[in-house]
Parts: C-alpha cells; structure tokens; sequence
C-alpha cells in the first residue's frame, strides 16, 4: 500500500479530519499503513491525540504543517495518526510504555514503532527546535533515522524489552489470588485524606483533576462510618470544584482540569466524561448534605450537556475544543470563556449589576490569565457583596442572574469552540448514568433524556443478532468493535435507566451487555477481564485497565455492574465472575484503592452487598420517587416489579431468565398498595407500604464499619 499521501479525508474523527491538510503524509491505523510499514522496512511514527487537545494544535502547528518537518516523516517514516477517543486500546498500550521510561505521559503521544507494533522511542509533546531541555522535533527525526539504519540491533532489543516489560504489565495477572478485607473502604478513605489539600480543596499540590471516585469513596466511607473528616475533605473538594475556574460560570459544564493548586486556570475543553462523573459525584453530595447548592450545580451541568452535546436524536457529542478564535485573529485556549472588566460593562446595561458581576467572579484589569483576561471564578460571597452594598441577597442574586444572562448572550457572538461529533457507546453510557439518577434526585424529565441517549446508542451501535457493541458513530458511520468500557459504561447506564423507570426493556438491555461482557472480555484462566474483546484485533499486548484515569476503570464498573445483574439473573455467571476478578486482583486493590477507587467501591459492593429496594407497583408514586431518590443510599439497587405474576412471567421471558429471582419472588403487594422490600446480605425486611419505614429499613440494614465490632 503506497503512503504517497494522506489519507485522514477518508476519516470521520474530527481530530484526524483536522490533520488531513498537513504535508505529513499521515495514514489510519489499519491494515494498509502497518502492511506498508513492513514492505518499506520503515519504523512507524505514531502520534496519539484528540480533537480537544491543546498540545496537539500546538504540535500540529510547530511540526505538522512544516514542509521540512513532513519531508523527513514522509521519507523515513509511515506516519500514523490515532484518534485516542476511537482506538483507547492503543493509548493504553502506549501510555503504559511511556509511563514505564519516563515516569509520564500525556498527549499528544510520540512513539516509534517497528513494523510489528513494538515500541522503541516514546515521548509526548516535542517543539520542533530544541527548547528547555526537549529535543528539537526535527532533530529526532534524523537521529532515529540514522539509529534505525545503523544501529538496528540495539534497536530490536530495546524494543523486544519494551513489548516484555508493556506485556508483563498490562496482562500479568498475580499466581495466588486473595480477598479484599472488610475494612477497605475506611483504609481508601483514610488515604484520601491523607492526601487531600485541606487549603485549596481536592488531592496534591500541583494541577489538579475531579478526582471522582475518590469523592464517593469518602463519601461512602462517612456514611459507613460517621467519621467528620471523610465528609469534610469530599464537601472542600466539591466547594472548590464549583467555586474554581474548572467550572464555566456563565454557561454550566466543567473543563478537563486546572493547571494550578488554587483551582483556578484550566484547560478549557469540555469533555462528556468528566462532565458525566461531576454531575454524579454532584448529585451523591446533595443525597449526602441536603446542601441544595449541588443538586443546582447538576441542573446547571446537565442543562449545557442537553444545549451543546446533544445530537438531534438522542446521542451526546464527545467533546467541545479548547480553542477558538480570539482578539488576534488566532486561535486561542480559552478565548470563548475569558473576560475583562470592559468586555464585560460591553454587555451588561446596568453598571451596577456589571460591577457586582466583576466583583463576584474576580474579573480585574490585570487578570488571572493571558493579556489581562480574566479566568470566571467565585471571588466573594452573596453575603459579602450584600453587606458590602447595603442590600438583600435576594436582590444581588437577582442583579448576578441578570448579569450572567447578558454574558451569556454576549458570548454566543464569539466564535465557539469546534465540537468532536463522535458519538462514544461508552461516554454516553456515563451520560445516561448520570442523566438517569438525576431523574430520581431532581425531576423526572431528566429519566426521559437518559432513556433517549440508549434508545439512539442501542439503534445505532447495538448488533441484536450478534449481540454485540460498536464503539462510535459519526454521520451516520459506525465503526471499531466496543472495548470493555464501551460495554460496562452502557450497561450501568442501562440499569441505571431501568431503575428510574421500572421499564423491563432496559434491564434486558443491560443483561444482554452483561452477557456480552462475560463472553468477550472474560479470560477464566488469568482470572480477569481484559479490555479489548476476545474476538477483537491482536495487538502487542492484551491490556487490563484496572486504574481509575480520565475515566473510572472499566474493570471496576464491569465488576460492579455484573454485581447488580446478577440479583436478576443468578444463574448467569455474573457473580462468579465479579468474585473471581475481585480475588485476582485483590492485592493491588488494597495496595492502591486511591489508583483503583472504581475496584475499591466494587469490592466493598461485594463484601457489604446491595442495598436492594425491591418496589411492587405498577408505577412509583411521585412521593416514593422523591424520598428515594434524594435519600443517600450507596449501592441501592431500584428493584421495580411489576405488581401481577402474569405481567412479571412476561418480563422474565424477554429477560431469559428461567425462574423469579429472589428479588422478585414471592414479593406481592399488599392491600393493591404500593409495597417495598429492603434488603441487604440476605436480610429483608417485612413488607412496607410507607416509605418513612421502608427507608428506615434501609438505615438499620446499613453496614456496620468493621472497626464498630
């Protein structure tokens, strides 16, 4: 296959749609460009991105659209140019190399390969001169060129070593399996607070993410427990989330993550999956606090996600840029969301409420951010400003909406940000998550969102006959086998929705996913699942993503979810397969439980067991779905049934399922009343038909902490 040209026109992804102009001669990853790597006898060089990504543009722009720059690619190298968001089995197979020899990773992604995949130099982002002890790009062009023509052996067994070491640690699994002790939700927890920023709010001491999974640890581990500390450090990481410059205050939604210890300059893109996981954590904190602040963030959150990620017809888009154009005519970071106190007296009439607006939001002539612009973040207090002004808080908030409207406004006649229309089985299925509990948390119009997005993604990607999943479409095109976040994403996502709902379509849904899982991803012999399908392409390694990264660890959600599945189907090997994951890997569990915070919570799901909530009605009365739905419940299991044994053989015939399950079985209304069943750990309550008691059945069914006995 010639490489005479650059084939990214034939591509969807926008991100690789963005680099079919360059002179590199760049090809996809498929069979043709690593055929064409072995006929030539060429390393191939491999550059990993995405569309949001701001290195990228500045690697693009530097290198990338340089004729000399091209020319060296061209000649000694097959150009390949990946899409992480469509090929994340590749990324993690590359990023696992790049953190073994440099400590590190990132994006955009460097790596040279030979011919059959193996790497041998890696790195990330590169200015195409020598600066601030980087090698020039173009320098280490020509030395790998030359080290490739001279020095082929060392290079051969580096990357021999390279592929052992990448192997050994994506796909070893441990020689004696263990268990994961009672206590280690308190011990992840306690971690956590060891580790957390009790100045400025959330972990470390540099750039700083959500950090997600480590808030639901702490979260679960105050309820558990009652220990003051897991609620403080999980409340001062949500106040500076929110306060920060990570949040867009005049448009809702979230950026990737901030580039300083004070939560205030971000990288501006706009990502489903972290937006997804706030909304969650978001909603866990309003069921946990009461504090009616959070349940507004995730109004405000999901209400972007339906303005500016939504397709026509159900899906979510992936992600909007970081970039866009700013006062120089170029391309900037940030350029759509930054402010100065002109811009903003320009639009908003009333002085006052302009000046409060600059007050609130720290908007000054010198700024926080490049050329004297100002990143939005919360400065003062309501309180404050009223004191200040000699006014109520009511008439400030009023003023603040009024100013923030016109921003707004104002804002809409920038040029926006590029958005990446791939729609992603897995990202959307964290969507439907998080749109689905908050339709039992908030309002019920929010389960209609969440239904939607599945119904799109099971039309779409879903193969009935084949039971299997695609990963993205885009215009139309579906393409790439789903990977195992794909599966669990969408699966949670299914339960999820069939909890809010009680429709028994989308729990088949999600068993059908489970299934899947099981049989494509499940290896009985290493006793784990992998992340690339059985039936999928082999690569140089298997990986396992057993870490929590920009998104919660697949292997964890799959383990959590095929717990909840198999209360439906016990039959199945669900169960058997979620323990037998959890004792492979029980040690690093313990070892790291911050670094796997999705397996830590599934452990805990096993070891403490569902909080099954077992409902008999036809439909759930509005005052069951609320108190349900705001109560703090960690692990709850939104058992609907439907009240006839007719109507429920019926659901079992759609579901498989030979036999009611237990909890279904024997769960009869009472009176034709509305009837609830707690259970956990095969304790059960009698029937309930008044949801005070039922919930008080689930607080004297909580488990205990094992340092209580």
């Amino acid at each position: 296959m010639s490489t005479s040209r650059n084939r990214l026109d034939e591509e969807a992804s926008p991100y690789l749609r963005q680099h079919a102009d360059n002179p590199v001669h760049w090809q996809p990853w498929d069979d043709d460009a690593l055929d064409a790597a072995r006929e030539r006898d060429v390393p191939i060089f491999l550059s990993i991105g995405y569309s949001a990504c701001h290195w990228c543009h500045v690697m693009a722009d530097e290198s990338f659209d340089d004729p000399a720059v091209a020319e060296q690619l061209n000649e000694e190298f097959v150009p390949i140019k990946v899409d992480r968001e469509e090929r994340p089995d590749l990324d993690r197979l590359y990023q696992t190399v790049a953190a073994m020899v440099s400590g590190r990773g990132g994006w955009p992604l460097s790596v040279w390969l030979t011919p059959d995949g193996r790497p041998f130099y890696v790195g990330t982002y590169f200015p195409r001169e020598a600066k601030r002890g980087q090698p020039g790009f173009l320098d280490l062009l020509d030395s790998i060129a030359d080290s490739w023509n001279d020095e082929r052996e060392d290079i051969e067994s580096r990357a021999d070593q390279w592929a052992d070491a990448m192997a050994g640690e994506l796909e070893g699994t441990p020689d004696t399996p263990g268990e994961v002790s009672p206590g280690l939700l308190e011990t992840a927890a306690q971690r956590a607070v060891s580790e957390a920023d009790r100045e400025h709010g959330g972990f470390g001491r540099g750039q700083k993410f959500p950090q997600t999974g480590r808030l639901h640890l702490l979260m679960q581990a105050h309820e558990r427990t009652g220990r003051d500390a897991f609620r403080e450090v999980a409340v001062e990481a949500l106040d500076a989330i929110a306060d920060g410059g990570l949040r867009d205050h005049a448009g809702g939604g979230f950026h990737r993550y901030v580039t300083d210890r004070e939560w205030t300059v971000p990288h501006f893109e706009k990502m489903l999956y972290d937006n997804a996981e706030l909304v969650r954590a978001y909603l866990a904190g309003y069921r946990l606090t009461g504090e009616e602040r959070y349940a507004e963030i995730a109004r405000e959150t999901l209400g972007f996600v339906e303005r500016e990620l939504r397709h026509p017809d159900g899906g979510f888009f992936s992600t909007l840029d970081a970039q866009s154009e700013g006062e120089s005519g170029e391309h900037e970071e940030g350029a759509f969301y930054v402010w100065t106190p002109q811009e903003v007296h320009e639009a908003v009439d009333d002085e006052f409420a302009a000046d409060l607006f600059c007050e609130r939001y720290g908007i000054t002539e010198a700024g926080n951010f490049e050329n004297g612009k100002t990143v939005l973040t919360i400065d003062t207090t309501i309180d404050g400003l009223a004191d200040e002004h000699g006014t109520t808080t009511e008439e400030i908030e009023a003023d603040l909406e009024r100013a923030r409207e016109a921003i707004f406004a104002a804002r809409a006649d920038r040029e926006r940000p590029a958005r990446d229309e791939k729609i992603l089985a897995g990202w959307n299925g964290l969507m439907i998550s998080a749109f689905a509990e908050a339709g039992l948390a908030l309002d019920e119009t929010y389960s209609e969102t969440a239904v939607a997005a599945l119904g799109f993604v099971h039309e779409q990607l879903w193969d009935e006959d084949e039971q299997q999943l695609a990963r993205r479409f885009k215009d139309g095109e579906v393409k790439i086998d789903g990977y195992l976040e794909d599966y669990a994403f969408l699966a949670r996502g299914a339960l999820n929705c069939y909890e809010a709902t009680g429709e028994v379509a989308q729990l088949e849904f999600a068993l059908d996913l489970g299934r899947a899982i099981v049989r494509e991803f499940f290896d009985g012999e290493e006793g784990t699942l992998y992340f690339t399908p059985r039936s999928g392409e082999s690569l140089v390694a298997r990986p396992q993503e057993l870490d929590d990264q920009s998104t919660p660890s697949s292997t964890g959600v799959a383990v959590d979810t095929l717990l909840a599945l198999s209360q439906f189907a016990p039959d199945e090997e669900f169960e058997d397969v979620a323990e037998t994951v959890l004792e492979t890997h029980a040690e690093s569990i313990e070892a790291s439980p911050l670094r796997r915070a999705s397996l830590a919570l599934a452990a805990d799901r096993h070891t403490a067991g569902s909080l099954e909530l077992t409902v008999v009605a036809d439909e759930l009365p509005g005052e069951w779905r609320e108190r349900i739905g705001r109560a703090y419940l960690p692990k709850r299991l939104l058992a609907r049934r439907p009240s006839t044994n007719a109507e429920l053989d019926d659901w079992l015939d759609r579901l498989s399922v030979d036999d009611a399950p237990p909890i279904w079985a024997e769960r009869t209304g009472e009176d034709g009343e509305p009837t609830a069943y707690v259970c956990r750990a095969f304790t059960c309550s009698p029937p309930q038909t008044e949801i005070d008691e039922a919930l008080s059945w689930a607080d004297r069914l909580a488990p205990e902490s094992p340092g209580s006995e």
